[in-house]
């Protein structure tokens, strides 16, 4: 479909021209508009595609109504004033960011504020050089491919590091607020990170809070909504499991959900990856003939050898298998440095 481009007006509307657009016989359909724009399937896909998130939902559905009515404004001859649409997304990981990034593009470009709407997500090890003149072309390349689309800068605290003063972070940003200001209308940039960092982040360079105009928060998700995102993953990888092994995923998901480096989505994810190995590994020792059935099957055995979290309220209790006593040991590393769900046994996957 092909896409509308127009130009901002920023200059004052004469008061007869004025008067003129007000009444002329004309009117605009607004759901003439959102058809023809296909907006409202847009939002829709988001809707589907995201689990909960319900305010992030609000407010990109109130963006998208936004932009939507400033067009018809242009439409119909009313001055516009080129709006600010640089963003911050704050959230721990595994949040939805990302996909919402790559949806808000596509509304910016399908609504004609961008020409190309394309994502570029980037870190500060694809801005940031480790020496003198080093930053400068890396930063430019960066804003040449985002050219026409969102730059999602993700984890982009990192950006900013005061404690060291040979740093080139404060070359990238001020390469950042010089094209967010005057390449507006062929650049949004979204940055991205955990809300704590993100402020200090923000205290450190006030020109940068001030030209981002929408901030929006990713809360984590609850353990319902978890449990559905695991169900739609497996669904859409043609995998299924019976009421056994989704209540063990539950309990060993539950105590999880406190520890302060859980990734949310990403997480069950990773957990879901874990559980088809050890689910590929009983069948392959299982050996003879395997049904189709019993390939797309995830056993509660499965899901058991993958658990993570110590504190795991028992699911064989539930479910009258006998219930194994062995205290699994404390690893050595870190465990912010391995996946969930694996650290407890992280010696037996080396």
């Amino acid at each position: 479909m092909a896409v509308e481009k127009f130009e901002p007006t920023t200059n004052g509307t004469h008061p007869d021209a004025l008067h003129s657009a007000l009444h002329a016989d004309a009117s605009i359909d607004v759901d003439a508009a959102l058809k023809e724009l296909d907006v409202l399937a847009l939002l829709d896909d988001l809707n589907r595609e995201l689990v909960g998130l319900e305010h992030v939902k609000a407010r990109i559905r109130e963006l998208a109504y936004f932009m939507l009515v400033d067009r018809l404004r242009h439409r119909a001859g009313l001055t516009r004033v080129a709006p600010t649409l640089h963003m911050c997304f704050t959230g721990r990981p595994g949040t939805g960011k990302t996909t919402v990034a790559l949806k808000m593009a596509t509304i910016l470009h399908r609504l004609g504020y961008l020409p190309q709407g394309h994502l570029v997500v980037a870190t500060r090890a694809d801005l940031i050089g480790q020496y003198v003149g080093h930053t400068a072309p890396k930063t430019r390349e960066v804003l040449k491919r985002a050219a026409g689309g969102v730059l999602f800068l993700d984890e982009a605290y990192h950006l900013y590091r005061p404690d060291n003063q040979r740093d080139y972070g404060r070359e990238a940003i001020e390469m950042l607020l010089e094209a967010m200001e005057n390449r507006r209308d062929e650049l949004v940039v979204i940055f991205a990170g955990y809300k704590e960092k993100m402020h200090r982040l923000f205290e450190g360079n006030p020109g940068l809070y001030s030209r981002i105009a929408h901030h929006i928060d990713f809360p984590n998700y609850t353990l319902p909504e978890l449990m559905l995102i695991a169900e739609l993953m497996l669904s859409q990888q043609m995998y299924h499991w019976d009421f056994h092994a989704q209540a063990a995923f539950e309990q060993c998901l539950r105590p999880c959900l406190s520890l302060s480096y859980f990734a949310n989505a990403r997480e069950v994810r990773n957990a879901i990856d874990r559980i088809k190995l050890k689910q590929a590994q009983r069948l392959v020792r299982q050996a003879g003939r395997i049904s189709k059935q019993e390939l797309a099957r995830i056993d509660a055995s499965d899901v058991r050898q993958s658990w993570t979290c110590e504190s795991s309220i028992d699911v064989q209790d539930r479910i009258g298998e006998p219930r194994s006593r062995q205290r699994l040991s404390t690893p050595t590393v870190p465990p912010a440095r391995l996946g969930l769900f694996s650290w407890w046994r992280w010696p037996t996957l080396l």
